[in-house]
């Protein structure tokens, strides 16, 4: 099968690397410099849908698998099924489960599935004023995609208000904080559960655990994800089924009834609470950097569920088994990361890995040499019996790996070694 994969990160990297392990052709857009190991880079602008659509009909690409959310939010699935193109990834009307966080809410209220007591608000003032008069901590989210970075915990009033002003007044991500979801801090831990479905059908993968803070012991704004680990020892078989019939089973009967039926990767954060657990946000898409875990995990035909699904085949319900052993991913980011940073730093000792140790996420290739092309720079990958083990193998690759102002956090995968080692 000839794969065409949209987008340029770790986590297109990631599936791509599972995808060319069955068998397949893969073709990337527009891809980065590590990817072109396993891919064909193709330099298309993944905003131009005709574009993409004159290339994969001229091409033979049987499937599209779409990896960032802009595009999904954007409508691309739609403009390509229209094409008569199997693509991989939500209608643009089920894509607002992560488009916006509102809708989401409110799918969640309407059909009683378990998430965090919230309000919604367009107007500042009326924001304000209900702030004024939550409980401290609380969460305040950018409606809108904001990448990741819209949601803040606010641990004193005036963090609170300051946060309120600067996505509604300020505008600091841009139409995203247009509207707002003001929401109670949910005490807990978290996890990340991946589901490929089909309208009501489904396979949930592995779960992993992420670590979404920049510094140790979860500390500082958040970032895209400074690594993860999967399987997460915190989520057992008995609370993963819990979780697929309160959560995943009625979600997807909501945005069936909702006429917004999900087709494509439905990403779920999960808070695990004393009360059980409850739902941080959809995502429409893989998430990353939990994809670089949760794929080398996988036990079953990634490339044949995709297309089941971008077809609308996928007809059975159930649980993937994860592989024996854990798989640790640590991103080394570059220095200032998530705020300014600077790129085209070189990056020395990547070469020694291939890409089943090195996931490259912003980089690019120049003259043989690798160059730091983004934030999140490589992820790097650990496999072991245990947790311990594979933690240890992926810090170890790190220390072999430098470039100027690398950043990375040191304790990726200690909760879950805890848990399992005590």
């Amino acid at each position: 099968m000839n794969v065409l994969i949209i987008g340029s990160g770790g986590r297109e990297h990631s599936i791509g690397n599972k995808l060319k392990s069955e068998g397949h052709k893969i073709y990337c857009a527009p891809g980065n410099g590590g990817i072109e190991a396993i891919a064909e880079n193709v330099n298309l602008n993944i905003s131009d849908f005709k574009s993409i659509v004159n290339y994969v009909k001229s091409n033979g690409i049987d499937l599209v698998v779409v990896g960032p959310e802009d595009p999904l939010i954007n409508g691309i699935t739609d403009y390509l099924q229209l094409n008569g193109i199997a693509t991989f990834g939500p209608t643009k009307k089920a894509a607002m489960i992560e488009g916006s966080k509102a809708f989401s809410k409110d799918l969640m209220k309407k059909y009683n599935i378990p998430t965090a007591n919230y309000q919604n608000f367009t107007n500042y003032d009326e924001a304000l004023s209900y702030v004024e008069n939550h409980s401290i901590p609380v969460v305040i989210k950018a409606s809108g995609n904001a990448a990741g970075k819209g949601a803040v915990i606010c641990n004193s009033l005036d963090e609170a208000k300051s946060t309120l002003k600067d996505m509604m007044i300020n505008k600091v991500f841009g139409d995203a904080g247009k509207e707002v979801v003001v929401e109670e801090f949910m005490i807990g831990e978290e996890a990340s559960i991946f589901a490929i479905c089909s309208e009501e059908n489904y396979v949930i993968l592995p779960p992993a655990q992420d670590h979404k803070a920049i510094y140790d012991g979860d500390k500082g704004p958040n970032t895209g994800g400074m690594g993860s680990y999967a399987p997460a020892p915190v989520v057992s078989p008995e609370l993963l089924k819990n979780i697929e019939e309160d959560i995943i089973k009625p979600t997807l009967k909501g945005m069936v009834s909702e006429g917004a039926p999900f087709s494509g990767l439905l990403f779920t954060g999960i808070m695990i609470t004393k009360e059980g657990p409850k739902v941080v946000e959809f995502n429409c898409r893989f998430g990353d950097p939990e994809t670089q875990v949760v794929l080398p995990q996988m036990d079953g035909d990634l490339g044949n569920l995709l297309l089941k699904s971008a077809k609308g085949e996928l007809n059975s319900n159930g649980i993937i088994n994860s592989k024996e052993g854990y798989s640790v991913c640590v991103v080394m980011a570059s220095g200032g990361y998530p705020n300014s940073y600077e790129k085209g730093k070189l990056i020395r000792g990547v070469e020694k890995f291939d890409s089943n140790s090195v996931i490259h996420a912003g980089t690019k290739i120049e003259a043989g040499k690798f160059y730091t092309n983004g934030g999140r720079v490589l992820g790097v990958l650990g496999y072991g019996k245990t947790l311990l083990e594979a933690k240890k193998s992926a810090y170890n690759k790190v220390s072999s790996i430098s470039f100027e102002n690398s950043y990375t956090r040191l304790d990726i995968s200690d909760k879950g070694i805890k848990r399992v080692e005590g």
